[in-house]
């Protein structure tokens, strides 16, 4: 079980890093983050540059936070919370990745939503700092509730936007 964790931990976390180093430097075959802002503004995230920052960083705290198993719970709330914000972007496309939807947010949301029930296993910092308390239920709905309440001020924000145009 917790060699399951530890390799579904940095699966998820090298998968975040891609992610959001696309956004903020531009690596992977990313835009950088002018090119996503363009982007970002279309879906009615503004000021795009600000948003694509806040976004990036966020992936990339949450991506350290769950690799290293280090205050798990609150990486997993903000992968939660970036991951519902991309998944209502990208959702008028559908769910599937293919045709531009929002698979890949939905999957990296509901992976770390997962982390956050089973907590992130023995060989984690978290056990190393005797941070041992934090699985279960009541912690995964934690996770949840932090997560998409935190998408909800964005979603909202994006949502005023559009209605203006």
């Amino acid at each position: 079980m917790d060699l399951g964790l530890l390799l579904l931990r940095i699966l998820l976390a090298a998968l975040l890093f891609g992610h959001s180093t696309q956004k903020l430097l531009g690596w992977f075959g990313g835009s950088g983050v002018a090119g996503t802002a363009t982007v970002f503004e279309l879906w009615g995230f503004v000021p795009g540059r600000r948003m694509v920052a806040l976004a990036g960083v966020s992936e990339l705290l949450g991506a350290g936070s769950i690799g290293f198993g280090l205050l798990t719970p609150g990486g997993c709330a903000v992968v939660v919370g970036t991951m519902a914000v991309a998944a209502v972007a990208t959702s008028p496309k559908g769910f599937w990745a293919q045709k531009g939807g929002c698979e890949v947010p939905f999957c990296y949301g509901a992976l770390a939503a997962v982390i956050g029930f089973t907590g992130p296993g023995r060989w984690s910092l978290d056990r190393a700092f005797g941070l041992t308390g934090w699985t279960g239920a009541a912690w995964g709905v934690g996770v949840l509730a932090v997560g998409l309440a935190a998408a909800a001020v964005p979603v909202a924000g994006r949502a005023r936007v559009l209605r203006a145009r």
